[in-house]
């Protein structure tokens, strides 16, 4: 395992999701009102929470580490299992306690308890494509990316790796192409030359031509185009921008961020002002700045604030 490239992305997932959760689910206008964020504080939504603290998004996301830390692979059942313990019994938590709970993902680890199905607790329906598996894919993306390059994994052996974990909680097929996007963006970032936009946008092009050598694809795919044309998309605006928590918007809105920024930081606030999904989308965006960027680029006041950082160190390194 190479530790650095899992500090950068976990990392990266983890000061997103504590910087955007005071003001997750306040409106744009709302935020505008009140002043931006400028760093890690304490709630303006849930008063009572501290600064530093992390959500669902956080708490997978480790959870998932976790498993591929102690089993060396991508074990669904023990994935399962550890899921099992944030929702019911407060792992992988600041507090003892699962906060700020996805609907389709604790639907989907109820039915998974009721019935230890890997392959049938994940939620099948259109209305089952929240960010809930995209925001926690980043362990898996890193695991596939060693995977392909020290065992010879091929594209279809990591994309499959990808959807069966997404599909976990997340089975529909829109959320298991945002996840595989999201893994060929992380890939380019490691593996390309040049800049940033020329990483994504290599990224973006390897992912769009892996899924449209399936006809069955295609449907869910277009749903992305607007990320597929890539330089057109950097040009558009916050106000072209959505930051709910549907699984399109949140990627949109977390490549976005990442593209129309220079610094891991400025990708970071600009993810949170947004607004909305605040939380997950600077988790997801933070992830792939974590990648590009580097640790060593976050703030280290921001770094400082976390809580249980001790223990996120644990479980990384």
């Amino acid at each position: 395992m190479n530790n650095t490239i899992w500090k950068n992305g976990i990392w990266g997932v983890i000061i997103g999701d504590a910087l955007g959760e005071p003001v997750q689910f306040m409106d744009r206008a709302e935020l505008a009102a009140q002043g931006p964020v400028t760093g890690m504080e304490s709630g303006r939504v849930y008063k009572s929470i501290p600064a530093g603290t992390w959500t669902d998004d956080s708490s997978l996301t480790l959870a998932l580490l976790d498993s591929i830390n102690t089993q060396r692979t991508i074990d669904l059942t023990d994935i399962m299992e550890r899921f099992c313990s944030w929702l019911y019994h407060g792992e992988y938590t600041p507090d003892g306690e699962a906060f700020d709970i996805g609907r389709t993902t604790e639907e989907s680890i109820d039915r998974y308890a009721a019935r230890p199905d890997v392959h049938s607790c994940g939620g099948t329906g259109e209305r089952s494509n929240g960010n809930g598996s995209l925001m926690r894919i980043m362990p898996a993306c890193l695991y596939s990316y060693e995977q392909q390059h020290s065992a010879g994994m091929s594209d279809e052996e990591a994309i499959s790796v990808i959807h069966d974990v997404s599909a976990l909680t997340h089975a529909h097929l829109r959320s298991k192409i945002a996840c595989g996007l999201y893994y060929f963006i992380a890939r380019a970032l490691l593996d390309e030359e040049g800049g940033l936009m020329a990483r994504v946008k290599k990224g973006v092009d390897d992912g769009f031509a892996f899924y449209r050598r399936d006809i069955s694809n295609l449907t869910e795919l277009a749903r992305y185009g607007r990320i597929g044309d890539t330089d057109t998309f950097a040009d558009l605006t916050a106000d072209d921008i959505s930051s709910t928590g549907y699984v399109v918007d949140s990627l949109e809105a977390a490549v976005w961020s990442l593209i129309t920024t220079s610094t891991f930081t400025e990708c970071e606030l600009r993810a949170v002002s947004l607004a909305g999904d605040s939380d997950s989308i600077a988790a997801i965006a933070g992830g792939l700045a974590g990648l590009y960027y580097g640790y060593d680029s976050i703030p280290a006041g921001w770094i400082d604030v976390i809580r249980r950082k001790e223990y996120i160190h644990e479980l990384i390194l």
